[in-house]
């Protein structure tokens, strides 16, 4: 028996959102946003040069780069009958531009 078959240690990626809505939350970019800036303000290369964002503030450059799906990052979204999903934030943004229009 192999170690994955056992424990499931991360949800496969999928590209069809089976749970919570079907875009971006404002909490989830919320939180994506905060943990990224903090990244950047303890030293992180940011993915984007900076006369793109025109700013040096962790949160304009975090901010940039979630609303242009340029981070690689993924959301973990779960139900407490124990079912859990991982959606690409590209796809989430990408789908929430078809639906909202913007991100705000």
């Amino acid at each position: 028996m192999m170690l994955s078959e056992v424990y499931n240690v991360y949800p496969r990626v999928s590209e069809e959102i089976r749970i919570g809505p079907p875009f971006l939350t404002r909490y989830e970019k919320a939180r994506i946003i905060g943990i990224r800036a903090l990244q950047l303000s303890r030293g992180a290369p940011p993915l984007v040069p900076l006369e793109v964002v025109g700013s040096n503030d962790p949160v304009l450059i975090a901010k940039y780069e979630v609303e242009n799906g340029i981070l690689p990052a993924s959301v973990l979204r779960y139900t407490s009958s124990g079912f859990r999903q991982s959606i690409p934030l590209t796809l989430l943004v990408r789908i929430t531009r078809e639906v909202v229009g913007k991100l705000e």
